[in-house]
Protein backbone atom coordinates (compact mmCIF):
# COMPACT_ATOMS: atom_id res chain seq x y z
CA UNK A 1 0.00 0.00 0.00
CA UNK A 2 2.88 2.29 1.08
CA UNK A 3 6.14 2.23 0.22
CA UNK A 4 7.73 5.24 1.72
CA UNK A 5 11.19 6.33 1.40
CA UNK A 6 13.43 7.70 3.94
CA UNK A 7 13.59 11.15 2.37
CA UNK A 8 9.71 11.42 2.27
CA UNK A 9 8.79 14.94 3.79
CA UNK A 10 6.55 15.78 6.99
CA UNK A 11 3.72 16.74 4.71
CA UNK A 12 3.82 14.00 2.90
CA UNK A 13 3.65 11.58 6.14
CA UNK A 14 0.66 13.75 7.18
CA UNK A 15 -1.36 13.72 4.62
CA UNK A 16 -1.00 9.96 4.19
CA UNK A 17 -1.64 9.29 7.65
CA UNK A 18 -4.94 11.37 7.42
CA UNK A 19 -5.99 8.97 4.61
CA UNK A 20 -7.74 6.56 7.35
CA UNK A 21 -9.32 9.82 9.11
CA UNK A 22 -12.15 9.98 6.49
CA UNK A 23 -13.12 6.38 7.73
CA UNK A 24 -12.96 7.15 10.76
CA UNK A 25 -15.53 10.01 10.29
CA UNK A 26 -17.81 7.79 8.55
CA UNK A 27 -17.82 5.42 11.37
CA UNK A 28 -18.62 8.42 13.51
CA UNK A 29 -21.43 9.11 11.52
CA UNK A 30 -22.70 5.31 11.47
CA UNK A 31 -22.03 5.11 15.32
CA UNK A 32 -24.23 8.16 15.63
CA UNK A 33 -26.96 6.72 13.81
CA UNK A 34 -27.02 3.07 15.57
CA UNK A 35 -26.73 4.38 19.19
CA UNK A 36 -29.93 6.60 18.69
CA UNK A 37 -31.30 3.16 17.17
CA UNK A 38 -30.18 1.59 20.26
CA UNK A 39 -31.08 4.21 22.63
CA UNK A 40 -34.72 3.64 21.05
CA UNK A 41 -34.87 0.36 20.97
CA UNK A 42 -33.58 0.09 25.00
CA UNK A 43 -36.58 2.46 25.73
CA UNK A 44 -39.33 0.48 23.75
CA UNK A 45 -38.20 -3.00 25.89
CA UNK A 46 -38.60 -0.80 28.92
CA UNK A 47 -41.95 0.51 27.78
CA UNK A 48 -43.65 -2.92 27.13
CA UNK A 49 -41.75 -4.51 29.81
CA UNK A 50 -43.39 -2.00 32.11
CA UNK A 51 -46.73 -2.96 30.73
CA UNK A 52 -46.22 -6.30 30.98
CA UNK A 53 -45.31 -5.54 34.91
CA UNK A 54 -48.72 -3.57 35.31
CA UNK A 55 -50.81 -6.60 33.19
CA UNK A 56 -49.37 -9.17 35.88
CA UNK A 57 -50.31 -7.20 39.10
CA UNK A 58 -53.66 -6.37 38.29
CA UNK A 59 -54.01 -10.74 37.64
CA UNK A 60 -53.20 -10.85 41.15
CA UNK A 61 -56.84 -8.93 41.77
CA UNK A 62 -58.84 -10.60 39.05
CA UNK A 63 -58.69 -12.66 36.41
CA UNK A 64 -57.87 -11.26 32.60
CA UNK A 65 -60.11 -10.16 30.33
CA UNK A 66 -59.54 -11.77 26.83
CA UNK A 67 -58.00 -8.39 25.67
CA UNK A 68 -55.84 -8.05 28.56
CA UNK A 69 -54.81 -12.24 27.89
CA UNK A 70 -54.37 -11.28 24.53
CA UNK A 71 -52.12 -8.58 25.14
CA UNK A 72 -49.99 -9.93 27.95
CA UNK A 73 -49.04 -12.94 25.33
CA UNK A 74 -48.02 -9.86 22.71
CA UNK A 75 -45.67 -7.88 25.23
CA UNK A 76 -44.04 -11.47 25.94
CA UNK A 77 -43.88 -11.85 22.21
CA UNK A 78 -42.38 -8.19 21.60
CA UNK A 79 -39.91 -8.18 24.44
CA UNK A 80 -38.59 -11.48 22.86
CA UNK A 81 -38.06 -9.84 19.38
CA UNK A 82 -36.84 -6.74 20.70
CA UNK A 83 -33.81 -8.21 22.93
CA UNK A 84 -32.57 -10.00 19.79
CA UNK A 85 -33.49 -6.72 17.75
CA UNK A 86 -30.79 -5.10 21.05
CA UNK A 87 -28.29 -7.91 20.42
CA UNK A 88 -28.02 -6.75 16.76
CA UNK A 89 -27.69 -3.10 16.60
CA UNK A 90 -25.40 -3.75 19.73
CA UNK A 91 -23.08 -6.33 17.51
CA UNK A 92 -23.23 -2.97 14.98
CA UNK A 93 -22.07 -0.71 17.51
CA UNK A 94 -19.58 -2.65 18.20
CA UNK A 95 -18.12 -3.64 15.12
CA UNK A 96 -18.65 0.24 14.00
CA UNK A 97 -16.38 0.61 17.35
CA UNK A 98 -14.00 -1.62 16.41
CA UNK A 99 -13.75 -0.01 12.78
CA UNK A 100 -12.63 2.88 14.06
CA UNK A 101 -10.49 1.74 16.85
CA UNK A 102 -8.78 -0.07 13.30
CA UNK A 103 -8.66 2.95 11.26
CA UNK A 104 -6.86 4.86 13.99
CA UNK A 105 -4.01 1.81 14.37
CA UNK A 106 -3.69 2.19 10.27
CA UNK A 107 -3.28 5.50 10.81
CA UNK A 108 -0.36 5.34 13.28
CA UNK A 109 1.42 2.51 11.81
CA UNK A 110 1.32 4.88 8.82
CA UNK A 111 3.40 7.17 10.50
CA UNK A 112 5.36 4.76 12.26
CA UNK A 113 6.13 3.34 9.23
CA UNK A 114 7.68 7.12 8.02
CA UNK A 115 10.33 7.03 10.18
CA UNK A 116 11.04 3.46 10.85
CA UNK A 117 10.96 2.79 7.14
CA UNK A 118 10.05 -0.55 7.98
CA UNK A 119 8.20 -2.28 4.85
CA UNK A 120 6.52 -5.53 7.24
CA UNK A 121 4.59 -2.19 8.75
CA UNK A 122 3.21 -1.00 6.03
CA UNK A 123 2.14 -4.61 5.39
CA UNK A 124 0.26 -4.19 8.62
CA UNK A 125 -1.35 -0.21 8.05
CA UNK A 126 -2.96 -2.00 5.10
CA UNK A 127 -3.81 -4.92 7.11
CA UNK A 128 -5.36 -3.19 9.57
CA UNK A 129 -7.45 -0.60 7.44
CA UNK A 130 -8.92 -3.76 5.53
CA UNK A 131 -9.79 -5.25 8.57
CA UNK A 132 -11.45 -1.97 9.36
CA UNK A 133 -13.08 -1.71 6.69
CA UNK A 134 -14.44 -5.46 6.84
CA UNK A 135 -15.92 -4.52 10.45
CA UNK A 136 -17.72 -1.60 8.31
CA UNK A 137 -19.24 -4.02 6.61
CA UNK A 138 -20.06 -6.34 9.57
CA UNK A 139 -21.74 -3.30 11.15
CA UNK A 140 -23.76 -2.63 8.28
CA UNK A 141 -25.19 -6.47 7.40
CA UNK A 142 -26.20 -6.57 11.31
CA UNK A 143 -28.04 -2.95 10.61
CA UNK A 144 -29.61 -4.35 7.42
CA UNK A 145 -30.80 -7.73 9.63
CA UNK A 146 -31.80 -5.18 12.28
CA UNK A 147 -34.11 -3.25 9.84
CA UNK A 148 -35.97 -6.43 9.04
CA UNK A 149 -36.10 -7.33 12.42
CA UNK A 150 -37.60 -3.91 13.56
CA UNK A 151 -40.45 -4.01 10.69
CA UNK A 152 -41.23 -7.93 11.99
CA UNK A 153 -41.88 -6.78 15.58
CA UNK A 154 -43.99 -3.84 13.97
CA UNK A 155 -45.94 -6.63 11.99
CA UNK A 156 -46.59 -8.68 14.79
CA UNK A 157 -47.85 -6.00 16.92
CA UNK A 158 -50.32 -5.06 13.75
CA UNK A 159 -51.24 -8.58 13.55
CA UNK A 160 -51.22 -8.75 17.73
CA UNK A 161 -53.74 -6.21 17.29
CA UNK A 162 -56.34 -7.71 14.89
Amino acid sequence: MFLLDQNIDAAKVIQLMLSPAVMISACGLLLLGANNKYSSVVNRIRLINDEKRRLVSKAIDRDFTPEENLRLESTARQLSHLNSRAKLVRNSVMSYTIAAALFVVSSLLIGLASFQGFVGINYLSTAAFLAGMLMVFAGVIFGVLESKKGYDIVRLEITAEE
